[in-house]
């Protein structure tokens, strides 16, 4: 296990590049980019532990899960010694995709248009977790939400109304993310492994998995 003097921001920068840490089995912790932030990262074959707690007590933790060294930091008992040892709380692990931008504007058949609310629900759940938060509503049935998540990196949730689903609105709204983050830039998204509607959605707009990932939070 090492510690890394590369900040979260550039490694992430490199995997939504294709470029990946090695796939040796280890386990990297740098610090939290943020104090809202911190969790874990999982790769092929290399974890990065990301928070401000020591380094030499995250090792003790990864040696004591007590199980298959590359599971050993996305076990429920390291994940739970986490949540113990930094007094946050993390819902899943979930799928981290990533896409880059695409010129243009969103498709003109969805009807997007902005959301100012500080109040309505999507916002005030985004500003929880995300900074520079912004909200479009589709005619079509459906909320496309874009912030600024873990080290700053564009993150993108959709939802799609009971009554307009299966009709392939998810993957249009996740494509329009695409249209929505700055030129020349990619877009993250996050999926609960059993959603398999948003995994294939997200994929099918053209999301590329790049690894999984546990979010600790303050409660």
């Amino acid at each position: 296990m090492a510690s890394a003097s590369v900040p979260l921001g550039a490694l992430l920068t490199a995997a939504a590049r294709g470029e990946f840490p090695p796939a040796d089995g280890t386990t990297t912790v740098v610090p939290q980019a943020s104090p809202r932030d911190a969790g874990v990262l999982s790769f092929t074959a290399h974890t990065v532990v990301f928070t401000d707690e020591d380094p030499d007590w995250v090792r003790a933790a990864v040696a004591g899960a007590g199980c298959d060294p590359l599971a050993a930091t996305m076990s429920p008992r390291f994940l739970a010694a986490f949540a113990d040892r930094t007094g946050r709380a993390v819902d899943t692990i979930d799928l981290v995709t990533v896409a880059t931008a695409v010129p243009g504007p969103p498709d003109a058949a969805l009807g997007l248009r902005a959301l100012d609310d500080p109040d309505h629900p999507r916002v005030a759940r985004a500003l929880k977790h995300r900074d520079d938060v912004r909200v479009w509503a589709s005619d079509a049935g459906g909320v496309v939400t874009l912030g600024r998540g873990v080290a700053g990196r564009w993150e993108v949730s959709v939802e799609v109304d009971e009554s307009a689903r299966h009709r392939g609105l998810g993957r249009a709204l996740a494509s329009a993310a695409r249209c929505l983050v700055p030129a020349g830039g990619v877009v993250w998204a996050q999926q609960a492994p059993g959603n398999a509607r948003s995994v294939r959605a997200f994929q099918a707009a053209g999301f590329r998995p790049v690894g999984a990932e546990a979010l600790f939070f303050a409660r």
